[in-house]
């Protein structure tokens, strides 16, 4: 009889076990089972609608501006040699008249700077140098702008985050000091929340701290083309004068 009952308390002890580990291993595979989709944005519903909402928003306005900027430095990024010769050309068969008309016809900063310097050529070399120079701060203006906001969402996000980390602590805290005494379930939750709202603040800062440095790199790229052909564009007007 005790044989008996030993060999079914051990071949219970063994189901249980075997359905305890099913039961993890189901429970591993339903989790991974799961896109990187789907757990974002559980773990976004779970980091709580309102610094999670307001860091969301600093991401998609972030996101808006970079391309925004991104479009605009495409289309003004032009071929300057080819331009710088066909400008050169021009002054040589036909003057500056047929120059502008290069000009015109051009897309991008750099066309608008050498069109500025070439409506002041019949002034003087030092005329149209002070247009190039002026024009030339505009232009760099119009590339930088909305670059700012880019920033400011860029040093805003991880603030709220941590902001929501310092919420959650207090909250967390509060509790403990209401019930007196310290119980992981009973914080884990507040902690929780901390947490997601810093990790989702970093990670909002990182993407847009990519598209910034990209947008910051082709700004100076063309902002040393500008500079570049306005030197060139000034050496051919003095050429021509002479």
């Amino acid at each position: 009889m005790k044989r008996l009952t030993l060999t079914l308390a051990t071949a219970g002890m063994f189901i249980f076990g075997t359905a305890s580990a099913s039961a993890a291993v189901l429970q591993e595979e339903a989790v991974a089972s799961k896109g990187f989709t789907q757990v974002l944005k559980e773990q976004f519903i779970q980091g709580g609608p309102a610094f999670m909402g307001i860091v969301l928003l600093c991401l998609i306005l972030g996101l808006a501006v970079a391309i925004e900027r991104i479009l605009y430095l495409n289309m003004a990024t032009t071929n300057t040699v080819a331009l710088r010769e066909q400008v050169e050309q021009a002054l040589a068969e036909g003057g500056v008249e047929e120059a502008k008309s290069v000009c015109r016809d051009t897309k991008g900063p750099v066309a608008s700077i050498f069109y500025q310097g070439l409506e002041r050529a019949g002034d003087g070399v030092e005329a149209a140098e002070k247009a190039v120079v002026s024009y030339g701060g505009v232009q760099m203006g119009q590339l930088e702008k909305n670059v700012s906001w880019l920033s400011l969402f860029i040093a805003i996000a991880p603030m709220l985050g941590f902001m929501g980390t310092v919420i959650g602590m207090i909250q967390a805290f509060q509790k403990i000091a209401a019930v007196g005494n310290l119980s992981a379930s009973l914080i884990a939750g507040d902690i929780q929340v901390a947490l997601l709202t810093t990790v989702f603040g970093l990670i909002t800062a990182i993407i847009l701290q990519i598209f910034y440095n990209y947008i910051i790199a082709k700004i100076d790229a063309i902002v040393n083309d500008m500079e570049d052909s306005s030197i060139s564009l000034i050496d051919m007007l003095a050429t021509v004068k002479k």
